[in-house]
């Protein structure tokens, strides 16, 4: 009867997390399409961009930061200095033999540029790549705090991390090849992880006398693939580590600064590695949430979370140790106490009653809602990282005329549209003459003021307005106008206004529920 109970409380949680904290399997895969629509959007020739953290994962939690990595494509790094190289390009090579597994340090080995000097130390002849000037060359007005590998802005909601890429399996990572030959990771994903290779971020070992000179080997995309092959109730309880650790053990200012996201993802990989893919099934979120909880306080016990690709790594090793460890393990304890039902303890989650009477299905308003927020953080990111409006059209229209989704289409042009509204050259320089070149400009503008009154019910056609006007074509330029009034109405004044219940009865309509992402902006906004 007791084991009853608690499948009938597993699936009371995983349906309000669903539906409230995660989002549908839908929704989640909304937010990872976007962020490779974007990811793909802002790369070009010198750097291609990849959305981590949280947001990469497709997790728009309460209080996650946004991270983006640009991996700088001029810069190759080998394991081994005989490898075959683009001789075009600048090449290290990585030396591990006196650094911490998960370390090394880069070497160079090739480079027809001699600027790259300026970063690296000379020792006994040989250059070594410096994590710090290389971080310092990206320091901007916004990105201005080092943060760990990251350059952040002040308020600390964006991280930046320019990382360097190598394009082959590293041999301190291959064990994990052979080890892991169970259910999960399924072999396709496997052979995908193995394919791309490796990144290095500018981070050493904190104390360390080579601190400057180590890099630490990321495995940033190989987790995100890992994080894709997730069930939905693993990647729930994924999130219920993350909002227990963010909630309620952080909330100790003793613990604060202890434990991070990482090591809860470390922990859930080796778990998904270790325990039958039928274990994650929804009536198990709550056994499954306590064998990884338990994990967890096995791990701060004997101060040991191995690193889940270089298990030689401990992550814990020089942090979780001495008075700490026993103050964190004394929490953890005192949590395991309350069992499942310390995830409560976040004000994130109601009590037992509310889990019970809440399950209930996403709104398609909720849905548009939660992703138009994610949709301006993400646009700040291409603001700041674009240098080329010319490569984004070009590259717009390839993606838009090139691909079969109709959903990826849309949304290429709804990040396009969105761009085009904040960029300076949307309006051409006052000019009456009417000769072949301006009109072949006047098609352009238009056809490109045209895209952006997708972006909303108003301030794109009013852009279109003022084009006319500076055009002195006031009568057009009225007409417009009076269109955009017509559209306007109290709640689409300010973004994110308040809905009424009408609206919400209304947009939880079949008609809109079956709508795709972008539509239904452009119904809301």
């Amino acid at each position: 009867m007791a084991e009853s109970a608690t499948q009938t409380e597993s699936i009371a949680l995983y349906h309000y997390l669903r539906q409230n904290v995660v989002g549908t399997e839908k929704h989640v895969r909304t937010i990872r399409l976007m962020n490779n629509v974007r990811d793909n959007l802002q790369s070009n020739t010198t750097w291609t961009f990849i959305t981590s953290g949280s947001f990469g994962d497709g997790l728009q939690t309460r209080g996650s930061d946004i991270d983006l990595m640009g991996v700088l494509k001029l810069i190759e790094v080998c394991e081994d200095a005989q490898t075959y190289f683009n001789a075009n390009r600048i090449h290290f090579s990585m030396e591990v033999e006196d650094t911490q597994p998960g370390f090394a340090k880069l070497r160079l080995v090739h480079s027809n540029d001699k600027s790259i000097l300026k970063d690296c130390y000379d020792i006994n002849g040989n250059f070594y790549f410096s994590n710090l000037l290389f971080k310092q060359n990206f320091a901007t007005d916004i990105f201005s705090t080092i943060h760990g590998p990251c350059m952040s802005d002040k308020a600390g909601v964006y991280d930046f991390a320019s990382c360097l890429h190598c394009k082959l399996w590293i041999t301190p990572a291959k064990q994990w090849i052979g080890r892991s030959n169970k259910s999960w990771p399924r072999y396709d994903i496997k052979q995908a992880i193995v394919k791309h290779g490796v990144l290095f971020v500018p981070v050493g070992v904190k104390g360390s006398t080579q601190e400057e000179l180590e890099w630490r080997i990321s495995f940033s995309v190989a987790e995100k693939l890992l994080i894709y092959s997730f069930t939905h109730t693993q990647l729930l309880c994924y999130a219920v580590m993350k909002i227990l650790l963010k909630d309620v053990i952080a909330l100790d200012i003793d613990c604060k600064e202890l434990l991070c996201s990482y090591f809860m993802k470390t922990l859930l990989f080796w778990m998904c590695e270790e325990l039958p893919s039928s274990i994650w099934k929804p009536e198990n979120l709550i056994s499954c949430f306590m064998r990884c909880f338990r994990r967890l306080i096995y791990c701060v016990e004997y101060s040991l979370c191995p690193h889940y690709f270089i298990p030689e790594n401990n992550l814990f090793e020089n942090k979780i140790q001495g008075q700490a460890q026993k103050t964190l393990l004394n929490k953890l304890s005192i949590l395991n106490s309350y069992g499942w039902q310390c995830i409560l303890l976040s004000d994130q989650v109601p009590n037992l009653n509310e889990l019970a009477s809440d399950i209930r299905e996403e709104t398609s308003y909720s849905y548009a809602k939660s992703l138009e927020r994610l949709l301006s953080l993400q646009m700040y990111f291409v603001h700041s990282t674009c240098t080329s409006f010319d490569f984004l059209l070009e590259k717009t229209l390839c993606k838009v005329l090139s691909s079969k989704s109709s959903k990826i289409k849309y949304l290429y042009a709804e990040y396009m549209s969105k761009f085009y509204c904040k960029s300076e050259r949307i309006l051409p320089e006052d000019n009456t003459s009417y000769n072949k070149s301006t009109y072949k400009e006047y098609n352009t503008y238009i056809s490109t003021l045209l895209l952006n009154t997708h972006h909303d019910a108003v301030s794109g056609w009013l852009m279109l307005s003022l084009y006319f006007y500076k055009r002195k074509q006031y009568n057009t330029a009225l007409y417009i106008i009076q269109y955009s009034l017509s559209k306007c109405s109290p709640e689409k004044l300010h973004q994110f206004m308040q809905y009424s219940d009408i609206h919400h009865e209304l947009f939880n309509l079949h008609v809109f529920r079956n709508m795709h992402i972008v539509q239904l902006w452009n119904f809301y906004y």
